[in-house]
């Protein structure tokens, strides 16, 4: 089973150093990035898959090469068994459609289809939801590749190999309050929502998961970043300049609020160990938190 998660470096909002161009694009040159946190869940799902039933988990995103730095940190984090990346300055400042019509490209460009294209909810900067169903859509447009069903929403899947279906509950409209069970045909294309958790019941999966994470945890350590991450440019995809990056978003931006570092609004008092006085002070307020 070949399993994609699909992922995006999004800026560090905690850092608060967000820098925007004149015209509104982000630089993300200048911009502190981490992995887009509904990613890891979609990569916990494909982790998932993997420990109950085998199979190879790609890791892929679109972004510039210190993108490779966010691929590492999918591969320590969760687990990947190969990394992705396409990158090129004429993917630059892509909208969400033109972001999955080169994802599409690169899924296209894999060895092997994948089973299982797993993708998160949403981004943390553009918060849309689009990209991963609009890549599903390019997926399908294309003859070669056989249709496949798109479950959003997902909390939960299992897969049946024997029939090549997957089981999946979905949230309905985000509700936690409704939930309905879909089983569709494989391959399939899974956006996870923020409420999936993995599960292992299984001995044996939790040992699986055990050891799974402890060797791409040593793998991420020792990765070499120029030699073991697979880039492909816009020419290496062969895709039209004209329909990818700037040039290929019909998405206009009006305008930008900068997003300031917050102030702390808490006041820390600091206590040593030592001082009996000011501790008890301490023990005396936490009293009426404790249960009886």
């Amino acid at each position: 089973m070949h399993m994609v998660t699909l992922t995006k470096g999004v800026p560090d909002f905690r850092e608060g150093k967000v820098s925007f161009d004149e015209d509104g694009h982000l630089e993300r040159g200048k911009t502190p990035t981490v992995m887009n946190p509904n990613d890891k869940i979609a990569l916990r799902a494909a982790l998932q898959t993997k420990v109950k039933h085998g199979g190879h988990v790609s890791l892929m995103s679109m972004g510039p090469p210190g993108y490779k730095e966010v691929l590492q940190e999918g591969m320590k984090d969760v687990y990947a068994d190969d990394l992705f990346l396409l990158s090129d300055r004429e993917m630059g400042a892509a909208d969400t459609w033109a972001t999955a019509m080169t994802i599409a490209t690169g899924i296209e460009q894999l060895e092997q289809e994948p089973d299982i294209i797993f993708a998160g909810f949403k981004t943390a900067d553009g918060e849309t939801g689009h990209t991963g169903p609009q890549t599903n859509w390019c997926l399908d447009i294309n003859d070669e590749l056989t249709d496949r069903p798109l479950i959003t929403h997902v909390i939960s899947i299992d897969v049946d190999e024997d029939k090549g279906t997957v089981r999946a509950k979905r949230l309905v409209e985000g509700d936690l309050s409704e939930i309905e069970t879909i089983e569709a045909e494989l391959p399939a294309f899974i956006v996870t929502d923020p409420e999936f958790e993995a599960t292992y019941r299984r001995a044996e999966h939790r040992l699986r998961y055990k050891d799974l994470r402890e060797a791409t945890r040593e793998r991420a350590a020792t990765l070499e970043l120029d030699e073991d991450v697979t880039v492909w440019n816009q020419e290496a995809l062969n895709l039209d300049p004209d329909f990818i990056g700037l040039d290929g978003s019909p998405t206009i931006v009006s305008g930008v609020d900068p997003i300031p570092k917050e102030p702390s609004e808490r006041e820390a008092t600091v206590i040593e160990p030592d001082d009996e006085e000011k501790m008890e002070t301490v023990f005396d307020e936490m009293k009426q938190y404790a249960s009886n």
